[in-house]
């Protein structure tokens, strides 16, 4: 049976999240998205936790779901290291899988005893990330990591401002443990692909969604017979049934480019070496973007897939896609009526975003709205990078769109 899956989300608990990121709206927003399998997110707050142990009911092994609700969760959580390792400061952020709640209580003992667990639902831990993989791999050696978002500037593994050149410099003897990378919104398996170290690693995509709106803009596909955490993680580390992975269009992502958002300043790599990675407005540091970064390390050109590589398949979010087309902004009334005729129509988001043909659309919305959407599949949009924190736009209403 095919499952789409997002492992990384957050709950009310973190910082900048919309307080309706509860279990109930997660459940309800993940079954019209068309997520069958979803995180908890922030299993080391102790409100959520709460709340987690209370809600949730085990139905197969290591998966939980809610009254009322098919959607299962998988017990995971993001925790952010910040320490000093060969002289520099690095900002890691790491996303940790649970077998079940009973390790996740485990591990959030452990932590509390050392740091302030209860300040963020992704907390700051002044621990180099290594040192945390072998706390928690000391608890369960069923517990997974997966560094989070490789790429972006600020805190990842790779990132440009504080990351490492290589997830042995980061993880040392560890790095037989790390089975799989995030790629995040600003990058896709295409880019990554261009860097051979990365070959041993299964990439996997998540939506890092601080609103129910937001779940599922990242996912993966998955062809699992019985569905339990173990065989998720199975998956994961073999490749054995991870269909494909479902990315943003890398240029809508916020750190995709580089740039100086204070100054409105957008630069290729090859502008930014130019530039010497100076503002030539204010004369400061520029934010050296993901395209930058995997051309520093990459070493294979672009387009040539690795044999065991998976696919993926690149999407625009359906409210966004309404949005361009109505010219309205994507949370009013208008674009929601056609959200959801469209929903009630075709059971789910990504049942629309990746499968319903364009006959089957004219049937429910103006031509143009399936004209879009087509266009998305094929990739055929005009493609605005972001920069330094600003989301980029992807285009759907270009020349070809409008004839």
């Amino acid at each position: 049976m095919e499952y789409i899956t997002d492992f990384h989300i957050h709950s009310k608990y973190s910082r900048a999240t919309s307080p309706k990121m509860d279990l109930e709206h997660i459940a309800k927003w993940s079954e019209i998205k068309g997520i069958n399998v979803v995180a908890t997110g922030d299993f080391t707050h102790p409100s959520w936790f709460k709340i987690l142990k209370t809600k949730l009911k085990e139905v197969n092994t290591g998966l939980y779901q809610i009254k009322e609700s098919s959607v299962y969760f998988i017990i995971t959580t993001e925790l952010s290291c910040i320490y000093k390792k060969n002289g520099q400061t690095r900002k890691i952020h790491l996303l940790v899988f649970a077998p079940n709640l009973e390790v996740a209580a485990k591990i959030n003992k452990t932590l509390d005893k050392r740091f302030n667990i209860r300040s963020d639902g992704r907390p700051i831990l002044g621990i180099d990330v290594k040192d945390l993989a072998t706390i928690i791999f000391n608890i369960s050696d069923k517990a997974f990591l997966v560094p989070a978002h490789i790429w972006t500037p600020w805190f990842s593994v790779f990132g440009s401002k504080s990351g490492f050149d290589s997830i042995t410099e980061c993880f040392e003897e560890l790095t037989p443990h790390i089975h799989a990378l995030e790629t995040g919104l600003s990058a896709n398996p295409l880019m990554c692909w261009q860097w051979p170290e990365l070959d041993r690693f299964t990439l996997i995509s998540n939506s890092d969604a601080h609103s129910p709106l937001n779940l599922g803009r990242e996912a993966n596909v998955f062809e699992i017979k019985n569905i339990s955490y173990q065989n998720i993680i199975k998956t994961i580390k073999t490749r054995k049934g991870f269909k494909y992975t479902i990315e943003f269009f890398p240029e809508q992502g916020k750190y995709h480019l580089d740039g100086h958002r204070n100054c409105n300043i957008r630069m290729s790599p090859a502008e930014t070496i130019k530039h010497k990675k100076i503002c030539p407005k204010c004369h400061r540091p520029l934010t050296i973007g993901v395209v930058h970064r995997v051309n520093d390390l990459a070493s294979r050109i672009e387009g040539i897939r690795p044999k065991k590589a998976i696919k993926y398949k690149s999407i625009i979010p359906l409210m966004d896609i309404l949005s361009q087309v109505l010219g309205k902004g994507p949370k009013t009334k208008t674009v929601a009526k056609q959200y959801f005729k469209l929903i009630k129509a075709f059971k789910n988001e990504f049942n629309i975003l990746l499968n319903v043909n364009h006959v089957e659309l004219n049937k429910i919305v103006e031509p143009i709205i399936s004209k879009a959407i087509i266009n998305m599949r094929k990739g055929d949009v005009v493609r605005h990078s972001g920069y330094d924190g600003f989301y980029g736009k992807i285009d759907i209403l270009n020349k070809k769109l409008k004839k």
